[in-house]
């Protein structure tokens, strides 16, 4: 399937991103110098049944996947698959100025609402200048009872040696999301395992940084301070890895535990920005 691509460019033409609004308001590439910044898996992204894997998938009003794919909310049961559904809705293009920016909006529908009980609208700007890319967010709640939600970023770096990346996080411990135990953190990961899926809390800092030695490229992700975790996972013999900033962990729609609540009429503000530089 074709999807309709914008082609967002710095006012410098140093860089550009890629970013198809029907596609979940997807971000799918991210170049400077004609170099690629982000991984994106091409079979899985032509697949309108499979989510995406690669580029920036936006991840609302959930990170991460629910037991059962159930929560509870008002004595109600409703299903709601693993990261959301603003992954994988059509975006609405609002606005393509200034220049290095696009605006997409998502408003929520008869079947947001049958999945997720409250009105509202997401506004997501990208800009791209230089060597930065910056994502501002803004979630308004349109009804009339609190919203309880929780947001994040799923950005998938390019990679061709793991064992080149080293890595600078604000926190000295992670949860291991497959086993649920707590782990020190060295500083690395073993890339020998099958897959790496650990959430990092407790942050000392709102700045993370992965430097590839054999690309000579160094990322360096800005997060906002609501984002209460850093999420690190990859794929033995995949080339990428993902650092996602969340605002809370997994099921904390039905835990509690750091879930972001919008006053009716309310809105909130959430931004995230990258910089990747060459050395």
């Amino acid at each position: 399937m074709d999807w309709k691509t914008y082609t967002i460019s710095d006012p410098g033409g140093a860089a550009e991103i890629d970013v198809v609004p029907d596609r979940g308001g997807i971000i799918t590439r991210w170049r400077i110098c004609g170099e690629d910044i982000l991984y994106l898996d091409e079979e899985r992204f032509t697949n309108p049944e499979l989510s995406v894997r690669g580029g920036v998938p936006i991840l609302f009003p959930l990170c991460g996947n629910l037991p059962d794919n159930s929560y509870t909310y008002n004595q109600q049961t409703y299903t709601l698959k693993q990261h959301g559904f603003a992954r994988d809705l059509p975006w609405e293009v609002a606005a393509t100025t200034p220049p290095g920016s696009i605006t997409l909006v998502l408003t929520s529908n008869d079947h947001t609402r049958s999945v997720y009980p409250f009105d509202f609208r997401i506004v997501y700007t990208y800009q791209v200048q230089g060597d930065t890319l910056a994502i501002r967010q803004e979630y308004t709640n349109l009804g009339a009872e609190p919203m309880p939600f929780s947001a994040g970023l799923h950005p998938y770096f390019t990679v061709k040696d793991k064992s080149s990346l080293q890595f600078e996080i604000p926190s000295k411990a992670y949860l291991n999301q497959r086993t649920g135990e707590m782990q020190p953190f060295s500083g690395n990961f073993d890339f020998d395992l099958d897959e790496i899926d650990v959430a990092f809390g407790n942050l000392t800092g709102t700045s993370a940084i992965v430097t590839d030695s054999s690309r000579r490229l160094q990322v360096v992700m800005e997060s906002d301070p609501s984002h209460a975790y850093l999420v690190f996972w990859t794929i033995k013999g995949k080339d990428f890895y993902c650092i996602e900033p969340w605002t809370a962990k997994r099921n904390a729609i039905n835990t509690g535990e750091n879930l972001l609540h919008l006053a009716p009429g309310a809105t909130q503000e959430i931004t995230a920005q990258f910089r990747a530089k060459f050395f």
